[in-house]
Order: structure tokens, then sequence, then C-alpha cells
């Protein structure tokens, strides 16, 4: 995407102001602070430790302690807002871009079938890209609501029990037609018949999301390898092994922030709102369950470690 270079180093510029201007109220008011015990040490008698003088040190150097914990609790607050700012606005521009392609795609489609002399097997394929465009929209709304109703506590939970076996088949299925992709795309090692108590709703969300990540920031011929076993813990292991583009060792944790994307010209050529991992890390934590990102660098792939609760 264009704008995100651009966007990138007015973040940094809207960060470091704040910061600079921090660092150098703490420094004078440390420097002022240091300066005003010298001259009490050096001019008032403090032999006696009942004198106000000494009282005078002590409630000072609490006075100033109280004001630098509330210049660098300000510095930090202010620092978050402005992320998060930045972030959701690097995200209304992803839903733009997200929004205005398909959308421009299914009118395109639309007028070429409004013209005369279309063929029935033209009209087919126009039918089949619009039903793509639709459910990539489906798709990106329902990570929008999902984000809003877990940021408000919005969401109801229906537990039950859930074969954990079939739900990973369905969605690494449901991914794999999305994409249109062929069956040996993905490498599926799940035991049969393996069941835990949960919301059937939200673990197929988590799998679906974190599968199409695998997808999305692979090559052109992605090869995801999903890995269900019994851990030493008595808790259900999900690995999820892609051959993408990878993610830096600072970016591990951060990707499953809300809105956050990593500041990767790679990541920025594809599609994306920064909310599917989010979503499932969120949803994952509200289930009793854990996700946890590896890679060894830019290019070398990814791994999803997801913990679900013990059967």
């Amino acid at each position: 995407m264009p704008y995100a270079l651009p966007m990138q180093r007015s973040l940094n510029r809207s960060i470091s102001v704040p910061i600079v201007l921090s660092s150098i109220t703490v420094l004078m008011t440390l420097a002022l602070l240091i300066g005003w015990i010298v001259v009490i040490r050096e001019h008032l008698p403090l032999t006696d430790p009942f004198t106000i003088n000494r009282w005078l040190l002590a409630g000072g150097i609490a006075s100033f302690v109280l004001v630098m914990s509330v210049l660098v609790l300000f510095s930090v607050s202010l620092v978050g807002e402005i992320l998060e700012s930045r972030r959701q606005q690097m995200f209304i521009d992803s839903v733009t871009h997200e929004l205005k392609s398909p959308l421009a795609s299914i009118k395109l489609c639309l007028e070429t079938m409004a013209r005369p002399g279309v063929s029935v097997a033209q009209q087919d394929q126009l039918r089949g890209m619009m039903q793509s465009d639709v459910e990539r929209l489906t798709v990106f709304v329902d990570d929008i609501l999902q984000a809003s109703r877990i940021s408000h506590r919005r969401r109801s939970q229906t537990w039950t029990a859930v074969d954990v076996s079939r739900l990973v088949t369905q969605a690494a299925e449901s991914i794999r037609a999305r994409y249109h992709l062929p069956p040996e795309a993905f490498g599926l090692t799940i035991p049969p018949g393996v069941e835990i108590f949960s919301d059937p709703t939200a673990l197929e969300i988590v799998l679906k999301n974190v599968f199409d990540n695998a997808v999305k920031y692979s090559g052109e011929n992605p090869q995801v390898i999903v890995d269900m076993r019994q851990l030493d813990t008595g808790h259900i292991g999900i690995t999820v092994q892609d051959h993408g583009i990878g993610i830096s060792r600072n970016q591990l944790k951060r990707i499953f922030k809300r809105f956050h994307r990593a500041p990767d010209p790679r990541v920025n050529e594809r599609s994306g709102s920064g909310l599917g991992l989010y979503v499932a890390y969120r949803l994952l934590r509200n289930l009793g369950g854990r996700i946890r990102a590896e890679s060894e660098g830019p290019g070398k792939g990814t791994t999803m470690r997801i913990r679900l609760p013990k059967p």
C-alpha cells in the first residue's frame, strides 16, 4: 500500500516530539531536585534529626519523586494514545482499500454481464468472481464486528462438546476453497475424535483466522502444515506452520495487537485490517487457551502454536 511508508514516517515524528519533550522535562526536574538538595546541605543545618530543615528536605524529595512519576506516566500514556490513534488511522485507510477493491470488482462484473453477447460460460465465471469478492467482504466485516464485540466485552459464549479434529479439518478446507488452492496446500496431521468443552463458533473463527493468515502471507504456492497433538500438560496443541515471508523478532508479540500490521513492504502488499490475529488472540484467551508466534526472521516462515484447554 503506497500510504504505509509516509504513515510510518509521520508516526515516528509524532512519537518523537512528546518523547523528547518529556525527557527534557524529567531531566530538568531531576537537575532541580539535585541542586535543591545541594543548596540545603550546604547552607542549612541538618545535624538535628528533628529540625524543620530535615523534614523540609524529606518532603521536598517526596514531592519531586511524585512530580517525576506523574511526568513519566503522562509521557507513557501520551505515547500510547498517539500509537493507538495512528493504528486506528491506518486501520481506516486499510478499511477504505479493502472495501473499494472488491466493490469495484463487483461493479465491473455487473457491467460486463449487462453487455450483449456475453456467453453463459462467461456469466458463470463472472458470478464466481463476484461470489469470491462478496465472501472477502463478509470475512472482513465479520472481523470488524468480532473485534468490536471483544473490545466492548459484548460477546456471549455457548459452551458445548466440540470435536476439534473435525473443526480443524473443516476450517482448513474452508480456507483452501476460499483461495482456490489444491488439496496438497494443507498438510494435516490430525488424530480423529479429539473433543474438548468449548465454544465451537469462537474456536472456528480462531482456526480460520490463523489458517487464512498462513496462506495470505505465503508465496504463490502456499504450503501450510497443521499438526494437532496432546501436550504433556494435558492440553491440546495445534501447530500451524507456513513457509512464507516470516516475521522479525521484534514483531512476534506486536502482531496480536489491534490494528497492528508489521512495517514490512511485503505485508503492505497483501490485503488486511490488522484484526485477524487480534481476534484470534482475544477469543482464545476467553476460551482459556493461548497462542504464540515463532519465526526465525523475514523470509523464513512462521509457526503459530495454539494451546487449547484440557479435554
